[in-house]
């Protein structure tokens, strides 16, 4: 096969003629965003966390969400995994979410418990006192599971000073129990309660602990007033907090 003529062209020649249309690709390239803004236009904005939970949780309180987006963005921008309970809710409404971040999903949408110290049907007492049987409200981090005399369990370390960052030994974990149930809700108007652990349906006890286990993020809400003002996590200087927690 002959190469037509007009193509027989020295490698210098053509070196030369692409050379020479650098400059106008390189101007498109950085002129791009000056015509978009002339046109009207813009490249698309991120979608704020809280959007996208909302989203894959509309049944959730939109402003729970938003302050758990808040507090995992201040803890950990780049977090995979969260999962947020709602102790505003009675216990016989599912109030507990947990999402993967990575990929856009709702894993979860569940019962979950809350103290015995803190509530009947609705829990309104927290703290975080050793033998207090009573939920602790914030930031979270996940640790390891293990098996414990409550089954399959997941320790937690609470991240914020006062309010929760006695969880470890307390012993406040994530665990199945058989009065969490829709049958339980039948029998007494209420879930059962914990000793302070956020206690879920055995059913999901494997799969939901092994989504969240090792270094992702629970967030536990409710509109205590003292919490929201003081929280570390929820009106943070993201630099000193995150060197905190290291």
């Amino acid at each position: 096969m002959r190469l037509l003529p007009s193509l027989r062209l020295p490698l210098s020649t053509l070196a030369a003629s692409l050379l020479a249309t650098l400059p106008t690709v390189l101007s498109t390239t950085v002129h791009a965003g000056d015509f978009l803004a002339q046109a009207g236009l813009s490249y698309p904005a991120a979608v704020p966390l809280s959007r996208t939970l909302t989203r894959l949780a509309p049944d959730a309180d939109p402003q729970v969400l938003k302050l758990a987006a808040s507090a995992l963005a201040c803890a950990e921008p780049d977090a995979e995994r969260l999962a947020v309970i709602d102790f505003s809710l009675p216990s016989t409404e599912p109030r507990l979410w947990v999402f993967d971040l990575a990929q856009e999903r709702l894993l979860f949408e569940e019962l979950v418990s809350h103290g015995r110290g803190s509530g009947n049907a609705e829990a309104t007492l927290f703290s975080n006192t050793p033998e207090s049987h009573q939920s602790s409200l914030g930031l979270f981090r996940t640790m390891n599971s293990y098996y414990g005399s409550n089954g399959y369990s997941l320790r937690l370390e609470g991240l914020e000073d006062g309010v929760n960052d006695q969880a470890y030994q307390r012993a406040i974990v994530i665990h199945g129990a058989d009065y969490v149930s829709e049958s339980f809700i039948q029998k007494t108007g209420r879930l059962g309660r914990s000793h302070g652990c956020p206690a879920v349906r055995q059913e999901v006890t494997y799969p939901l602990i092994d989504s969240i286990k090792e270094d992702h993020y629970l967030f536990a809400y409710y509109p205590d007033p003292e919490w929201l003002e003081n929280s570390a996590f929820l009106s943070c200087d993201q630099a000193s907090t995150q060197l905190a927690m290291h």
